[in-house]
């Protein structure tokens, strides 16, 4: 199922706040908010989606194990991001440091964009929202973006003031400066 979006403004405005407060109270329901505070409604995913994205998270926490350069956070992690909105990206990645600097609240969302996330496609996604998605996590700050798309199998690569490339068939994904030797083989995911 894809995700419902409730339009509530101007009819209720939702703050930051209030939307923190609904999720608190509503912990079994995966929700999101706009920029425009939309309230985004996410069903669960299949076990084959699910399973996956269980496979990227982990990929990427061996990786950050090893060096030790930041900390991984998955697919139930709210990052409140620049531009007002409250996102859960299927897998993201923070560098310790920016952590550090802010010392947020560990009960709280997360407020930064994420240095790297992944948006990993189900196959009752559209791609379209989802490259909405990720052009606006590229908007906020955040450095790399993967969509991974595996119905197509293919992967938009989402970087920093650069337009989105698209790869097609790729075996394996380079985390680059950002994930120093991270490299994401993908033959599970084609699977």
């Amino acid at each position: 199922m894809t995700p419902l979006t409730l339009t509530l403004n101007p009819i209720v405005p939702l703050t930051r706040e209030q939307f923190y407060q609904l999720c608190q109270v509503n912990r079994d329901i995966r929700m999101e908010r706009s920029n425009t505070g939309d309230l985004i409604l996410i069903p669960p995913t299949g076990w084959g989606t699910g399973k996956r994205n269980a496979d990227l998270t982990t990929e990427l926490n061996i990786w950050n194990r090893q060096t030790k350069l930041g900390i991984v956070f998955d697919s139930s992690t709210g990052f409140s991001l620049p531009n007002g909105s409250d996102r859960s990206p299927d897998a993201a990645w923070v560098q310790k440091t920016r952590i550090e600097a802010l010392a947020p609240d560990p009960a709280r969302f997360l407020p930064l964009a994420p240095d790297f996330v992944i948006e990993l496609r189900s196959a009752t996604d559209k791609l379209v929202p989802l490259q909405h998605k990720m052009a606006e996590y590229q908007d906020c700050g955040v450095r790399l973006g993967w969509l991974i798309d595996p119905q197509n199998k293919q992967v938009e690569i989402y970087r920093g003031g650069q337009s989105p490339e698209c790869l097609s068939h790729p075996k394996q994904l380079s985390g680059e400066e950002v994930l120093p030797g991270f490299v994401l083989k993908l033959v599970d995911i084609w699977d």
